[in-house]
C-alpha cells in the first residue's frame, strides 16, 4: 500500500518550474530517498509533502487521504527532522520537547514520558536538563531527530539526518532509522551522502531540475547504469583537455573531477590507455551509486 503518493505535483515561481510534474509511490515501512544535487527541487518538494507550501499543480495523498483537504490531521502523524538546528536555545533539552509535545496536543504526562524515551534512543538521557547551548553540534542533531519522533509518526521526512554527525553518532542515528522499520514507520529520506542512502533506502528517486530522472533500489541503479565497471584515470592538467575531447569524439560517458576523469565503459583499459600518452594512474573497479548519481546529474553547480 502506498502511503504516500503523488500525482502530476507541480510548484513554480513565476518563470521558475522548481518541481516538474512528479509522480511518486512510497509504501508503507520503507525506506525512501531522495537524492539531487542543489537547487534540484528536493526541498521544495518536501515542503509540499508535509504542507508547508501549497502545489502549483498536482495532488498529494497520505495514509489514504487528500493533502489538501486533511492538512491538520495528516500532520499529526508526520514527523519531521530539519536540516537547520531550530530548537530553542533558551529551554533546556527536556523542555524543548514538552515545548514541542504542545503543538500535538499531547498531555504532559504522556509527553514526558515520550520524552525520556527519545532521549534515551539517542543516548541523549543524561542531558535533559542541559541548555542547548552546551550540547556539541552531534547532540542537538540528535535531539532534532528525537523531537521528530515525539509524535509517534507513522511518516518521518528526514532533511540531512546525519549532517555534521562524527563517525560514531552517525553509525547510531542510522541503526536507529533502520529500527523504526520493524515499527511501521513510513521514512522519507533527502541526503546527498551516497552512503547513507546505499545503506538506509529500500529505493531511491534521482531528482535532477525538478524532475525525477530514475526510481529504484539503489542496487538495481547501479546495475543498470554501472554494470561495466568504472575505469578511473589521473592525468596531470597537461593532458587532461586532450583526454576529455578524445572521450567526447569516440562517444564515452564519463565525469570529471580535478585531475581525474571517470569513465563508464567496458572498454578494456588498455584501450583507454591508448587515449592519453601517460596516465598517472589507471586503474577499473565497481561503480557505486555515488557514480550513478554524478552519471545521472552532472557535477556542475547549480545555484
Amino acid at each position: 500500500m502506498a502511503i504516500v503518493k503523488t500525482e502530476g505535483l507541480t510548484k513554480k515561481y513565476r518563470d521558475l518550474v522548481a518541481v516538474d510534474h512528479v509522480n511518486l509511490e512510497i509504501e508503507e515501512g520503507e525506506c525512501f530517498g531522495l537524492l539531487g544535487p542543489n537547487g534540484a527541487g528536493k526541498t521544495t518538494l518536501i515542503r509540499m509533502l508535509i504542507a508547508a507550501s501549497p502545489p502549483t499543480e498536482g495532488h498529494v495523498w497520505i495514509l489514504g487521504k487528500d493533502l489538501q483537504k486533511h492538512a491538520r490531521e495528516i500532520k499529526a502523524v508526520i514527523g519531521v527532522v530539519p536540516q537547520m538546528d531550530n530548537l530553542d536555545p533558551d529551554l533546556s533539552v527536556l523542555q524543548n520537547l514538552l515545548a514541542f509535545a504542545r503543538y500535538f496536543d499531547i498531555p504532559r504526562k504522556e509527553a514526558h514520558r515520550r520524552s525520556l524515551e527519545v532521549l534515551t534512543l539517542f543516548e541523549l538521557q543524561n542531558r535533559m536538563s542541559s541548555q542547548i547551548r552546551e550540547l556539541s553540534g552531534g547532540m542537538r542533531r540528535r535531539l532534532l531527530l528525537a523531537r521528530g519522533l515525539l509524535n509517534q509518526p507513522k511518516v518521518i521526512v528526514l532533511d540531512e539526518p546525519s549532517i555534521g554527525l562524527d563517525p560514531q553518532a552517525r553509525y547510531l542515528v542510522w541503526q536507529k532509522l533502520t529500527e523504526l522499520k520493524s515499527q511501521g514507520v513510513t521514512r522519507l529520506l533527502c541526503t546527498q551522502n551516497m552512503d547513507e542512502a546505499a545503506l538506509l533506502c529500500d529505493r531511491v528517486a534521482i531528482m535532477h531540475l525538478g524532475k525525477i530522472l530514475n526510481i529504484d533500489t539503489p542496487q538495481k541503479l547501479v546495475e543498470r547504469y554501472g554494470d561495466s565497471g568504472v575505469v578511473e584515470i589521473e592525468v596531470d592538467p597537461a593532458s587532461r583537455a586532450g583526454l576529455i575531447r578524445q572521450l567526447k569524439e569516440r562517444g564515452y560517458e564519463y565525469t570529471e573531477i580535478a585531475n581525474h576523469v571517470h569513465v563508464f565503459t567496458a572498454d578494456s583499459d588498455a584501450a583507454l590507455q591508448g587515449l592519453v600518452t601517460s596516465p598517472l594512474r589507471l586503474r577499473r573497479r565497481q561503480a557505486t551509486l555515488e557514480d550513478i548519481f554524478f552519471r545521472l546529474t552532472g557535477r556542475s553547480l547549480l545555484e
